[in-house]
This record gives structure tokens, sequence and C-alpha cells, in this order.
């Protein structure tokens, strides 16, 4: 009877420790994320410019899917050409709450569509342009200033009582404070107007670790801008957020926009972020977005090409392109141009 039970506990045992192990391995999160393909949609069904033209062909956005790194994922990572690991202070800043890191994914998308909106209709001759209102606070560092003070969505308008309607004027004006200053922060939140006297101090260590940066304790503020276009357009992009689909929202645009169609019946996907100027620039991701523009049949991937840098978006796709065996052509871009002066060689 006794060494019946004694096998009983030790049977019990062995589930619990295997429990346990299965707990962990699951559900213990590291301070990593993981990345896999996502999907490349096709824009027409998300963007439709008002009385614009149909074509043949196909300008798709890319898009990657993250998640939180627990063992398994980390190590298949490790074994997987399709993922790939990201230290967690490469996605997010310390203390950023899932609702803000969502927040100001959508926010930077809103952007990157603004700011397409803005190249393709300048390029097709079309009115477009942006009235900046201020600067909105997107996260606040924990521990800073800024903290108790400030919260996301709040809208900085003036700086020791001179006026600030976009990001360059604020970082201006607050470059010219050192730590150990007192700044007085204007600001609007919902329909009252307030003041607050803020000290710049020391970024943390996970912010700035040389120890030589001073601040109030705010990171990645947007301009607060109203777009103003005519034709009108509407840009239906669900819950997908950032600002890597900037240059392929600009082509479809611009496209809509035009009698002849750029595309000529080809299947065209890339990513890349865009400002104002039409300049092309570096996204996260890219390898995961040629497995995903390969798998949906594209004919070409648009890639930034960082001016040549090593290691750039291009550089990457290429090796990529080369690994899986496609024959998808990969196309370096540093501006709206250079993307344009490649279709308009295509036949």
């Amino acid at each position: 009877m006794k060494e019946t039970t004694y096998t009983s506990n030790k049977s019990w045992l062995r589930w619990l420790v295997l429990i346990g192990i299965l707990i962990i391995i699951n559900f213990v999160q590291l301070p990593y994320y993981f990345s896999v393909p996502g999907e490349a949609k096709i824009l027409t069904e998300v963007i439709e410019v008002e009385d614009g033209n149909p074509y043949e062909g196909t300008f798709m956005l890319t898009t990657i899917r993250m998640g939180k790194a627990n063992i398994v994922n980390y190590v298949w990572a490790l074994v997987s050409d399709k993922r790939e690991l990201i230290p967690e202070d490469q996605v997010r800043p310390e203390g950023e709450t899932d609702e803000e890191y969502h927040h100001r994914q959508l926010m930077m998308m809103t952007g990157s569509q603004e700011l397409a909106v803005i190249v393709a209709y300048n390029y097709a001759g079309e009115e477009a342009y942006f009235e900046n209102h201020g600067v909105l606070v997107t996260s606040v560092i924990p521990g800073m200033a800024a903290e108790g003070h400030l919260d996301i969505g709040d809208r900085i308008v003036a700086i020791d009582g001179e006026e600030v309607l976009e990001i360059e004027t604020l970082f201006d004006l607050l470059g010219d404070y050192r730590i150990g200053d007192d700044v007085s922060i204007t600001f609007e939140r919902e329909d009252d107007t307030h003041t607050v006297e803020l000290q710049v101090e020391p970024f943390p260590e996970e912010v700035d670790p040389e120890g030589e940066r001073g601040g109030i304790g705010i990171v990645n503020p947007v301009t607060d801008r109203e777009l103003v276009n005519t034709p009108e357009i509407n840009i239906d992009t669900d819950q997908i957020g950032g600002p890597s689909a900037g240059l392929m929202f600009s082509l479809e645009i611009y496209n809509q926009l035009l009698d002849e169609d750029i595309t000529k019946g080809h299947q065209i996907a890339g990513t890349g972020s865009i400002d104002e100027q039409g300049n092309v620039g570096r996204i996260g991701g890219v390898k995961q977005k040629v497995y995903a523009s390969h798998e949906a049949g594209a004919d070409v991937f648009f890639a930034p090409a960082e001016q040549g840098e090593a290691g750039s978006n291009y550089e990457i796709a290429v090796e990529t392109a080369e690994s899986i065996g496609t024959d998808m052509e990969i196309v370096p871009v540093d501006t709206f141009e250079d993307a344009l002066q490649y279709l308009e060689s295509i036949s």
C-alpha cells in the first residue's frame, strides 16, 4: 500500500513539473518581439480617390505581424528564415502601455497617408496642403517632468509664450534650454487651454545611453495638422499601424489621379516611408515583406536604397529574394521620382 502511494506521488510530481515547464515556455515573455510575414494588401481595396481612374495592375501595401516573444517564439525565430527577433527597446520605450503603443502606431499610419496624399497630388498637379495646429503628445516618459502634467492627446501650442504649430518649431525652441532650466508649456486639452512649468531633466539611460541630453519627458510627438485636398479621398486601413506604407500609398493615389496606368498591368509591391518632399525612408521588417510580396505573386518590389548605405533595406531585400529564389525584381528607390522613373521604363 505504501509503495503504491509513493509511486502515485511521484507520478503527480512529474505532471506538476511538466505543467510548470509548459507554463514557463508558453507564458513567460522575453525582452524581445518577433516578426513574421504579414499580407500584401491590394491598395485599390483601401484607397478611393473621388472620380479616380481604374487600372489593370496593382499596387500592394506589405505588412508584418508582430508579437511579444516567449521561449518558443524566441527559439523558432532563431531557426526560421521568415522570422526575426527585435529587442523590446527598439519597438517601444520603457513604460509605454499597449494602448499608448497602438495609438502611436495608428497616428504614424495617419501621418504616412497624409504625406502620401501631399506627394501624389502635387505630382499630379492637384491641390493638397497642410494647416498646422500644434504638436500632439503621443508618449510620456515615466519619472520625467511631463508625467502627471501632460497626457497623450494633449496639443502643445506654445513654449514660453512663443507659438508652436509644428514639430520643427518645438524642437528648435526646446533646443535652447539646458538641463535644470524651467520651461513654460502651453497646451490644449479638449476645449481648455493650460500652462504648466516643467523642468528640463536628463533623459533616462534607455533613451540616452550617453547621458548627455535632456528634455521635458515626451517622445515621438507629431504635428497636429489638417489635410486640405481636392478631389476628396478615402483611405481605410483598419488597424494597420506605422509609417512604412507611405511610398506605396503615394503611388496608388497618383495612379488613380492619372488617365494612364503607370503599373502597365504589373503587380507591384514595396515598402518605405515618405516625407513631404517625396524622399523614401528606411523601415523595419523588409525581409518579411519580401516574403509576403513573393507569396502574393508580385512582379516588382520597391525597397528603400538609403543612398547606397551598407545594410540598407534594398540590400536586405536582395539577399532575401535570392535566398527564396523569387523571380520578383527588387528595385532600389530613394525618392518617389525614382519609383516613377522605373515604372516609365517597363513595358
